[in-house]
């Protein structure tokens, strides 16, 4: 037996001797002078790629406090150097796959030609020999390499030539590598099962610890799962996975890695592994709450070039703005205030920190919960950063009043609140009873005739700005709207699918864009709160503070730089004008209910038939709109209370939207920490109202000389009881709703007369309401008044 054995291993010698001479001709043997070149430059790129070794890994996806919220990966692996697996782990895989390993160059030369000999023999393959170093490079061009079922398929195929190539490569290794470097590699590329490739993964996988913590049997039993990581699973085949880790342990024995009794000892143990498997969520879908975020900055981070597939099959570290704080309140605030699981109706917000320079996104959440399960009424659309919902209403009007604003009209500008309005050139229809070739607007609500452009913007009436839209035109307030923010306006085809939403307006001259009935994106317009808290300043909303690859390096994202919209001075008006709606507006009524009087600039708004309603409200510090829209394939009213699709909707603004706000600013610090600008007389004034001012008290030929030196034309009228003298201006107004270039300026001329005196009180009426001066706005308190501003503060 003995002289038979040695022949084999004669005969073994001989025939590997041979045939590894051949090794570099075998694979291109019958192939031109151009395949063997391009086969030879294949095999070179293998083995430098090879030698660097990196495979695919795991994405991290993080918050701004380095928290992860979400993993992608195409492959399950954390490379780990040498130094963090286990000595146990190294023997373990070197007893059972290669206790050679130390000796040879890569290749097995006898048992490569032992099993050489016995496929000859056999005709066909039979024994395969590989060393740690062919196995290597077989798992490395089978899970790094091949990108398709063919090159799969090649990277196993069970022929010769592929052997000797395989053999060839692994030989040339051990040029450029140590042998610990090559025994790494290795761990770090073999699949375990369970999802887990390379050691670090499997040990999390089965016992939850790092590949540095396995012990002797824990390395032996994943050692063992390496023949074949389907068929020994030890949540399914219990019995095979124990006998084949007791099978390396014995190995370990017989290579003197441990001694025999150490053997015995752990072959008794159980296999200890964990109840089930600890696998690592994939993708967004793992991120809970967090998962809107994840997916608009993956899609950011594709339009920056950074793709799925990227991150997929490498290891970035991907940091967010998200501040899980305000994340936490948002999310809070949209899902008690609409019920996730409610059909057809979904409540969004975007919460974002204005800067001149810079425009982080803090959160995105929907009161849907993030997931696949749609019968639970979860979704996984990006409700809250595309285009959804039947539009923002009345918060649109302030487009208008920043036109006005800034062709010089001051926030105590006074404008006329008729209770309907018809106007020819800007579209038909509207109110009921509206003329041929007319677009008719009536108010919702009753007001004075007359009130200020800020109390307009508190209360909104909604014929001041169908009048104030005419006179400053369509064009203005769409182009002024785009360049705050609305920026997928000007998508070819977003309206109808050939014009753009911006470009149609204004090709068709629609008065009705101030009434804000065209779908919106909710994220662009909590940017056009951020642009206005951010003095006029747009800045593209960011959801990314860095990404850095496996190497640590970060890599360049290429961001637009930040871009004036409106100056300054008309951002800060602005502001200042919007922040009457929660004191004597349409959403007092919110912020009484949850104790709110911080400054804060803020707009209501509902649109047609109650079916989408919004709240925008900000400061320097913090900027937000919550948006009530039907989220299913039906355009329904919406009620409120609770919030539902229904008959008859009457869901506005200044409900659950403006109440969702304050809710989530409560428990947002920065919302409670900013500020706006100080009033100023130029902002109550503008220009022209500081032009205007001018003239009072002065002479009609001085005034008229004045206002037309300014480019206006002038119109008079005399009126009665100013107390001023005769031909003297007692004041001065536009013709429409503000004064621009060419418009007509009205000179209220005195008659000479003084005022009538006051009535005498009644006592025997005493105990009544006394009815107080107007304000600003021209508007009285009678009960009458007060029922309807309550109305429509609370419902707008």
């Amino acid at each position: 037996m003995s002289t038979t054995n040695s022949l084999m291993k004669l005969v073994a010698s001989t025939v590997a001797a041979g045939l590894l001479g051949a090794i570099a001709l075998v694979p291109i043997a019958g192939l031109s002078g151009a395949a063997v070149a391009q086969t030879n430059e294949t095999m070179q790129t293998n083995l430098s790629d090879l030698t660097d070794g990196r495979g695919p890994g795991v994405t991290t996806i993080t918050d701004s406090t380095d928290q992860p919220i979400a993993y992608i990966y195409a492959q399950r692996r954390f490379e780990v150097g040498g130094d963090q697996i286990s000595t146990s782990m190294k023997d373990a895989i070197v007893s059972i796959e290669d206790r050679r390993f130390y000796e040879h160059d890569g290749v097995d030369l006898q048992g490569f030609g032992r099993a050489m000999l016995t496929n000859l023999v056999a005709g066909g393959v039979e024994q395969g020999a590989s060393t740690i170093n062919q196995q290597y490079v077989k798992n490395f061009l089978l899970l790094v390499e091949a990108t398709d079922e063919a090159e799969q398929a090649a990277a196993v195929e069970t022929s010769i030539p592929r052997k000797l190539r395989e053999m060839k490569m692994a030989s040339d290794l051990e040029t450029t590598l140590s042998k610990d470097e090559i025994l790494t590699r290795y761990l770090n590329i073999v699949p375990f099962g369970n999802g887990a490739y390379g050691i670090e993964a499997a040990a999390r996988t089965y016992f939850d610890i790092s590949a540095a913590e396995l012990s002797v049997p824990q390395s032996a039993m994943l050692a063992g799962i390496v023949q074949s990581s389907s068929y020994l699973n030890p949540y399914t085949n219990h019995d095979g996975v124990f006998e084949r880790r007791n099978t390396v342990l014995g190995a370990m024995a017989d290579t003197g890695a441990i001694t025999a009794e150490e053997a015995a000892a752990f072959q008794q143990e159980p296999l200890g592994v964990l109840e089930t498997p600890r696998g690592l969520s994939n993708g967004c879908i793992g991120a809970g709450d967090r998962g809107f975020f994840c997916d608009y900055a993956l899609q950011y981070l594709s339009e920056q070039g950074i793709t799925q597939d990227m991150l997929s099959k490498d290891s970035y570290t991907i940091k967010l703005t998200l501040d899980p704080t305000v994340q936490d309140a948002a999310h809070a605030a949209v899902s008690s205030h609409v019920d996730p699981t409610a059909p057809g109706v979904a409540e969004v917000v975007n919460v974002i920190k204005p800067g001149e320079n810079s425009r982080d996104i803090l959160a995105i959440s929907s009161s849907r919960n993030y997931g696949l399960d749609l019968d639970a009424g979860e979704t996984m659309l990006p409700q809250a950063t595309s285009r959804v919902g039947n539009g923002a209403g009345s918060i649109f009007k302030i487009f208008t009043a920043a036109a006005a604003i800034q062709k010089g009209a001051g926030l105590d500008t006074m404008l006329d609140v008729p209770a309907r309005y018809e106007v020819k050139g800007m579209g038909t229809g509207g109110a009921s009873n509206c003329p041929a070739n007319t677009y008719c607007v009536e108010n919702a609500g009753s007001y004075a005739p007359r009130m200020t452009l800020q109390d307009a913007l508190a209360q909104s009436p909604n014929t001041t700005f169908i009048q104030m839209i005419e006179q400053v035109g369509v064009d203005t307030v769409v182009d002024l709207s785009v360049k705050l923010g609305l920026r997928s306006y000007t998508d070819e085809g977003s309206f109808d699918g050939e014009s753009s939403i911006a470009d149609y307006m204004k090709d068709h001259n629609l008065g009705s864009y101030t009434l804000g009935p065209t779908s919106v994106n909710p994220l662009e317009l909590s940017n056009v709160a951020a642009t206005i808290a951010s003095g006029g300043m747009w800045c593209e909303p960011n959801p990314i503070i860095s990404v850095h690859d496996r190497g640590g390096n970060e890599v360049y994202i290429d961001r637009p730089t930040c871009e004036r919209a409106v100056e300054r001075k008309t951002a800060e008006a602005l502001a200042v004008g919007m922040s009457k709606d929660i004191v004597s507006g349409t959403a007092s009524g919110a912020a009484n209910m949850y104790g709110w009087g911080l400054p804060t600039a803020a707009k209501t708004g509902t649109t047609e038939s109650n079916q989408s309603s919004s709240f925008m409200g900000f400061n320097d510090k913090f900027a937000a709109v919550p948006y009530i829209y039907n989220d299913g394939t039906s355009t329904t009213p919406l009620c409120s209370g609770p919030v539902r699709q229904c008959g008859s909707g009457n869901l506005f603004g200044g409900n659950e939207p403006a109440q969702t706000w304050f809710h989530m600013a409560n428990n947002v610090g920065a919302a409670a920490q900013g500020s706006l600008p100080n009033s100023t007389d130029s902002f109550r004034l503008g220009t022209s109202g500081e032009l205007l001012n001018k003239v009072i008290g002065q002479g009609e030929a001085a005034a008229r000389r004045l206002i037309e030196s300014e480019g206006y034309k002038v119109t008079t009228r005399t009126i009665t009881g100013s107390g001023r003298p005769r031909g003297t201006v007692v004041s001065a107004m536009p013709e429409g709703a503000v004064l621009i270039d060419g418009s007509t300026v009205v000179l209220n001329i005195s008659d000479g007369s003084s005022p009538a005196p006051a009535a005498p009180t009644n006592e025997d009426n005493s105990d009544r309401d006394t009815p107080t001066p107007p304000p600003a706005g021209g508007r009285g308190t009678t009960i009458e008044d007060a029922i309807n501003d309550a109305i429509n503060q609370f419902f707008r």
